[in-house]
Protein backbone atom coordinates (compact mmCIF):
# COMPACT_ATOMS: atom_id res chain seq x y z
CA UNK A 1 0.00 0.00 0.00
CA UNK A 2 1.26 3.48 -0.87
CA UNK A 3 2.49 6.06 1.63
CA UNK A 4 1.76 9.74 1.01
CA UNK A 5 4.37 12.11 2.39
CA UNK A 6 4.40 15.87 2.86
CA UNK A 7 7.89 17.36 2.79
CA UNK A 8 8.65 21.03 3.60
CA UNK A 9 11.91 22.36 2.16
CA UNK A 10 13.35 25.72 3.24
CA UNK A 11 15.58 27.03 0.44
CA UNK A 12 19.06 28.04 1.54
CA UNK A 13 20.07 31.63 0.78
CA UNK A 14 19.99 32.25 -2.98
CA UNK A 15 19.25 28.56 -3.64
CA UNK A 16 15.53 28.56 -4.50
CA UNK A 17 16.18 27.99 -8.23
CA UNK A 18 18.42 25.03 -7.40
CA UNK A 19 15.80 23.63 -5.03
CA UNK A 20 13.08 23.89 -7.66
CA UNK A 21 15.36 22.10 -10.14
CA UNK A 22 15.86 19.32 -7.59
CA UNK A 23 12.12 18.99 -7.12
CA UNK A 24 11.57 18.81 -10.89
CA UNK A 25 14.10 15.97 -11.05
CA UNK A 26 12.93 14.26 -7.85
CA UNK A 27 9.92 12.32 -9.08
CA UNK A 28 11.62 11.43 -12.37
CA UNK A 29 14.43 9.68 -10.51
CA UNK A 30 12.08 8.06 -7.99
CA UNK A 31 9.93 6.77 -10.86
CA UNK A 32 12.95 5.45 -12.77
CA UNK A 33 13.89 3.52 -9.65
CA UNK A 34 10.26 2.31 -9.35
CA UNK A 35 9.87 3.65 -5.81
CA UNK A 36 6.83 5.93 -6.21
CA UNK A 37 3.36 5.64 -7.68
CA UNK A 38 2.08 7.48 -10.74
CA UNK A 39 0.05 9.82 -8.55
CA UNK A 40 0.66 13.42 -9.62
CA UNK A 41 2.69 15.27 -6.99
CA UNK A 42 1.55 18.58 -5.54
CA UNK A 43 4.15 21.31 -5.03
CA UNK A 44 3.37 24.59 -3.31
CA UNK A 45 5.00 27.62 -1.66
CA UNK A 46 4.23 29.05 1.77
CA UNK A 47 4.05 32.75 2.59
CA UNK A 48 7.65 32.67 3.89
CA UNK A 49 9.07 30.85 0.84
CA UNK A 50 9.13 27.28 2.17
CA UNK A 51 8.39 24.83 -0.64
CA UNK A 52 6.15 21.86 0.17
CA UNK A 53 6.05 18.69 -1.91
CA UNK A 54 3.37 16.01 -1.55
CA UNK A 55 3.94 12.67 -3.28
CA UNK A 56 3.29 8.95 -2.86
CA UNK A 57 5.85 6.22 -2.23
CA UNK A 58 4.82 2.76 -3.47
CA UNK A 59 5.20 1.24 0.00
CA UNK A 60 7.10 1.44 3.27
CA UNK A 61 9.58 -1.00 1.70
CA UNK A 62 10.16 1.42 -1.19
CA UNK A 63 11.09 4.10 1.34
CA UNK A 64 13.59 1.71 2.90
CA UNK A 65 15.02 0.82 -0.51
CA UNK A 66 15.55 4.50 -1.30
CA UNK A 67 17.92 4.82 1.67
CA UNK A 68 20.29 2.31 0.04
CA UNK A 69 19.89 3.40 -3.59
CA UNK A 70 22.94 5.26 -5.02
CA UNK A 71 20.84 7.31 -7.48
CA UNK A 72 18.51 8.45 -4.72
CA UNK A 73 21.33 9.18 -2.29
CA UNK A 74 23.06 11.34 -4.92
CA UNK A 75 19.84 13.23 -5.55
CA UNK A 76 19.28 13.76 -1.83
CA UNK A 77 22.81 15.25 -1.60
CA UNK A 78 21.71 17.84 -4.18
CA UNK A 79 18.67 18.65 -2.03
CA UNK A 80 20.88 19.08 1.04
CA UNK A 81 23.00 21.63 -0.83
CA UNK A 82 19.89 23.63 -1.77
CA UNK A 83 17.64 23.42 1.28
CA UNK A 84 16.98 22.48 4.87
CA UNK A 85 14.17 20.12 5.81
CA UNK A 86 11.74 21.24 8.50
CA UNK A 87 8.93 19.39 10.29
CA UNK A 88 5.47 20.10 8.95
CA UNK A 89 4.41 21.59 12.29
CA UNK A 90 6.95 24.39 11.73
CA UNK A 91 5.08 25.59 8.64
CA UNK A 92 3.02 28.54 9.90
CA UNK A 93 0.08 27.84 7.60
CA UNK A 94 -0.37 24.40 9.18
CA UNK A 95 -1.61 26.11 12.34
CA UNK A 96 -4.60 27.51 10.47
CA UNK A 97 -7.94 25.74 10.14
CA UNK A 98 -7.70 25.92 6.35
CA UNK A 99 -4.06 26.17 5.30
CA UNK A 100 -3.57 28.00 1.99
CA UNK A 101 -0.52 27.82 -0.27
CA UNK A 102 0.65 29.17 -3.61
CA UNK A 103 0.54 26.32 -6.17
CA UNK A 104 3.70 25.71 -8.21
CA UNK A 105 3.58 24.03 -11.61
CA UNK A 106 6.96 22.37 -12.08
CA UNK A 107 6.13 19.88 -14.81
Amino acid sequence: MGRIVIVPYVPKASKEAELLACIRKHLQVLRQEQLVTDRTPVVMRTSNGTIIEVFEWKSPEAIEQAHANPAILAMWAEFEAACDYVPLNQVAECGQMFAEFEPLDLE
